[in-house]
């Protein structure tokens, strides 16, 4: 399959002054289950990238490769943005926590104007960019700095599986409801993580979407599609 891990402490150090390198000998391209039509490149299995990039990345500050999975609350958004793309369809759309890039990705194949992808991790945008490549989608911008508390805009913001601790949680759903009550278009994608503030938020749909038991709790997880509630 051309998949080539890196192996050795000295390998993936130099792997890191080329992350594009690094993510194409960690992952291969398959296609999203929930979302078939989008292709990411993702590791084989979460134990050994999550160990190796722990060990060694995290030793240079780098989080966990986030970007190496297609995570249950972004193949719902995913899923529910390309079978809804009015959603999107001609707007300015900002990806939050793009992660592998997948909403992003499934934003501009639904007809979105242009895509900003924004996330912290080098590698993510790496990632973000061999994604977009792999699916033949132009108009999207993987965006370094941190966009958190920031307006710039976006007719819609979009933000898959963002409720996994608890402080950040409540920094991020504190400017998505901002976001929301000046007249942005919101939807998060979420698979039940604790930190999600569902009385603030209203239901739109539900996906059972599969995934790994290296990452979650089983391999269908019900996964909702959720917006802010109106203000006042």
């Amino acid at each position: 399959m051309g998949h080539r891990p890196v192996h050795g402490r000295g390998q993936v150090r130099a792997a890191i002054e080329d992350p594009g390198a690094f993510i194409r000998a960690e992952t291969r391209p398959r296609p999203v289950p929930l979302v078939p039509e989008i292709r990411l490149h993702v590791a084989d299995e979460a134990v050994p990238i999550w160990q190796r990039t722990e060990e060694e990345l995290g030793e240079m500050g780098l989080p966990p490769p986030f970007w190496a999975f297609a995570w249950a609350g972004g193949q719902a958004l995913a899923r529910h943005v390309l079978d809804n793309p009015g959603i999107v369809a001609g707007k300015r759309v900002l990806d939050f926590a793009s992660g592998s890039g997948l909403v992003a990705l499934a934003a501009r194949l639904a007809g979105a104007r242009a895509v900003e992808a924004a996330d912290i991790d080098p590698f993510a945008r790496a990632a973000i960019a061999l994604n977009a490549g792999l699916n033949g989608l132009d108009a999207i911008t993987a965006c370094e700095r941190d966009v958190l508390g920031r307006d710039e805009g976006w007719d819609v913001v979009l933000a898959g599986d963002i409720a996994y601790e608890r402080d950040l949680a409540a920094q991020v759903f504190a400017w998505l409801e901002a976001l929301a009550a000046r007249g942005a278009q919101v939807w998060i994608g979420d698979p039940g993580r604790s930190y999600l503030p569902r009385e603030r938020l209203e239901k739109l749909a539900e996906y059972g979407v599969p995934v790994s038991r290296e990452l979650e709790d089983s391999e269908i997880k019900r996964t909702a599609v959720w917006r802010p509630k109106p203000s006042g």
